[in-house]
């Protein structure tokens, strides 16, 4: 049996098929304004037009790749920053003296860690929408997995995929929620406690999976290698600082609106102290810190190749089509069954737009007043969004986070979608009953 394509390849042919499609399908635009205040460009309502238009040549799809990667350029940044930073812990040997003692108190209580570890994810996911950041953490997370016994799989479904659901199910969620609520004018966290209620029930349905599957696939134990010394004061001052750190940076973006380079710098200047700390040279700094960002090239060329789809999409003149004939044909269908398929292909339409945030801006303009034609609740379409669209990032192989996750942590795409289709189909029930429930109690 040959060996399924790798994330580059797959991105690539996914980007290539893109621009076939340009070819394939009618042009079409919404007409959009720009606010003057804010700079946000929204999509006026109703005003799709079929437009004739150049498709774009093959030059086209070419510069279309650099532009993708050059689009993501401050993401780019923070993942080989933030993996410059933590070879740099490695190789001090904190990281190991930590590891190391966290391990032997967890002797027995391996479920424990599992559900601390998915509770910790969750609410980095319904807080502040995590997702690329876990990139840079996988290389730990995977070797912490394997000295409690635990694979591949179930450390990737305990991090990343529990980012996916606290971002999906989150009541307040900056980048999916509240963008959403902003655009169906709706005030903003409002409708928070049934939001509070399906995740809860969601998450306790979620960590039910991981620790069945956990039980059923337990591999071998690997051995943390001895560290020279004890958990000694350098040591210990490192991880309080690593700690620190991420408190900051957290802090900052729920504060003070900090992008990826605010990340950046904070994970940057913990690399340096932490190198001084162990008294490196400036020499061995510079080459461990490049060390480290070269283990992370590959997962940072996947963030930016997942951008390129939607340049050659909005290029080609055919994004707009494609959320034209998605949407459109919801309002010959009653409020639940409208509500429900809206989910439905919102996950669908995540599969171009690999940006939920994005994708809010995109449709909600559209959906919200056909939700009003139709009887669906404004709060309710922005459940069938928050549900469909952010869920999907479990799945779709254009999400650069996800392909550069199972990048690093070397699992095929096919092997990870045979894995999580059952959970992420499960959540998506979960949604389209909440929808139902919702449609059904007039949740405004």
């Amino acid at each position: 049996m040959k060996k399924f394509p790798n994330a580059f390849v797959i991105l690539l042919g996914v980007i290539l098929l893109s621009w076939v499609f340009t070819y394939l399908i009618p042009q079409g635009s919404y007409e959009r304004i720009t606010d003057e205040v804010t700079g946000v460009t929204r999509v006026v309502n109703d005003s799709y037009q079929s437009v004739s238009a150049e498709s774009p040549s093959f030059f086209d799809l070419l510069v279309a790749i650099p532009n993708g990667i050059a689009g993501r350029s401050d993401l780019i940044v923070l993942i080989f920053l933030i993996g410059g930073c933590f070879y740099i812990i490695e190789k001090t040997g904190a990281l190991n003296d930590g590891l190391s003692k966290l391990v032997s108190a967890l002797q027995g209580k391996e479920s424990v860690a599992l559900v601390i570890l998915a509770t910790l994810f969750t609410t980095a996911g319904v807080t502040i929408g995590m997702q690329e950041e876990v990139v840079a953490m996988t290389p730990i997370l995977l070797l912490f997995g394997k000295s409690l016994g635990y694979n591949a799989f179930t450390m990737l479904y305990a991090s990343y995929g529990s980012t996916v659901l606290g971002s999906s199910f989150s009541p307040s969620n900056p980048f999916a929620v509240l963008i959403a609520q902003k655009e169906a004018s709706l005030q903003l966290l409002s409708g928070s406690t049934l939001r509070l209620i399906v995740l809860l029930i969601a998450f306790v349905l979620w960590l039910m999976y991981l620790l069945y599957y956990a039980r059923n696939h337990r591999i071998e134990k690997t051995v943390m290698a001895p560290s020279d010394e004890k958990m000694g004061v350098r040591s210990t001052i490192i991880l309080w600082l690593l700690g620190l750190t991420f408190g900051v940076t957290v802090y900052g973006i729920l504060k003070f609106d900090w992008g990826f380079n605010q990340m950046s710098a904070c994970f940057f200047g913990l690399g340096i102290v932490a190198a001084l700390l162990a008294k490196m040279s400036l020499n061995e700094t510079s080459e461990t810190y490049i060390a480290g960002m070269k283990e992370m090239l590959f997962a940072a060329i996947i963030m930016g190749l997942a951008n390129s789809i939607s340049i050659v999409l909005t290029d080609g003149m055919i994004m707009d089509t494609i959320v034209y004939g998605l949407f459109g044909p919801l309002q010959n269908f009653s409020p639940a069954t409208s509500g429900i398929l809206m989910m439905v292909s919102h996950a669908v339409l995540h599969f171009p737009v690999p940006s939920y945030s994005g994708q809010a801006i995109l449709t909600m303009p559209v959906l919200v007043p056909l939700s009003d034609l139709i009887g669906l609740s404004r709060q309710t379409c922005v459940l069938a969004y928050q549900y469909g669209a952010v869920m999907a990032d479990m799945l779709v192989p254009t999400n650069g986070a996800l392909m550069a996750v199972l990048a690093i942590a070397n699992v095929p795409y096919n092997k990870w979608l045979k894995f999580a289709w059952k959970p992420t189909l499960f959540m998506l029930l979960i949604g389209a009953l909440a929808i139902i429930f919702a449609v059904a109690t007039g949740y405004q």
